[in-house]
């Protein structure tokens, strides 16, 4: 029997990024949010967003919204979990596809920023539309799980680092220090970085070796269902555009 009123389907992205915290001073997780400038949660901030247009694989209609709303195209880009509960938008049934975004610093600082979208504490947010706190909660509860058995905390670093900022990111997405000597016998051991054989330049006394990611281990988990569960094979050519209504 076919459904009068099938569900709507709406693609959201939780991005991440390292920031200092205005307080402490120490590095943060952070992410953009867009406030809303219509009905339901008039005013009230959200993820960005959109629905899903039916011409549009999921992964390509993330990105492009992600261009759209905050002008951002992050290397890693994965989808993360769908949200579907019957009470999450009120009016009708909507199920969200969301996926999570991990961005250097440097790359944060190109997103357009202004007053409908700007930069929050990942674990001090505002009351936020729809089950957005919630989606937001289980983001943080996977990155710091998976940041402690994959390499995906060297999203949020350049193509070379040092053992100390590899460990500076592991602190700050975990919260907690790490013994530095500990550390260093784990990611050595791990196979997942490779040194370069330089050193950090401009530093005074003994200056750290350099880093490389193991180009023969991916960031992420290889699904069988190819490209399509992660970013696109060909990039998305846009411009920025008023932020999506989002949900």
């Amino acid at each position: 029997m076919t459904d009068p009123h099938p569900p709507v389907l709406a693609v959201s992205t939780v991005i991440f990024a390292l920031r200092p915290d205005v307080e402490s001073g120490f590095m943060t997780l952070w992410l953009p949010l867009v406030r809303r400038t219509r009905d339901p949660y008039l005013g009230l901030w959200a993820l960005p967003g959109g629905w899903l247009p039916p011409e549009e694989e999921l992964s390509t209609a993330a990105a492009s919204t992600l261009r759209e709303t905050t002008g951002l195209s992050p290397n890693y880009l994965e989808q993360l979990y769908t949200f579907g509960d019957l009470g999450r938008s009120p009016g009708s049934r909507v199920v969200s596809i969301v996926y999570w975004a991990l961005v250097q610093s440097t790359e944060a600082e190109l997103a357009a920023v202004g007053d409908n979208v700007q930069w929050f504490p990942a674990d001090r947010l505002p009351e936020l539309a729809f089950d957005h706190n919630h989606i937001v909660e289980y983001a943080l509860w996977r990155l710091r799980t998976k940041v402690e058995y994959s390499r995906i905390a060297h999203a949020f670093l350049g193509e070379t680092f040092t053992l100390a900022q590899l460990r500076d990111v592991h602190e700050a997405v975990l919260r907690r220090a790490l013994d530095p000597a500990n550390f260093r016998r784990m990611i050595e051991s791990s196979g997942t970085v490779v040194d370069t054989g330089l050193r950090l330049a401009g530093v005074p006394h003994r200056p750290p070796r350099l880093y490389r990611y193991n180009d023969s281990q991916s960031l992420t988990e290889q699904s069988p269902l190819g490209p399509s569960a992660g970013w696109p094979e060909t990039p998305l050519q846009s411009t920025p555009h008023p932020p999506r209504s989002t949900t």
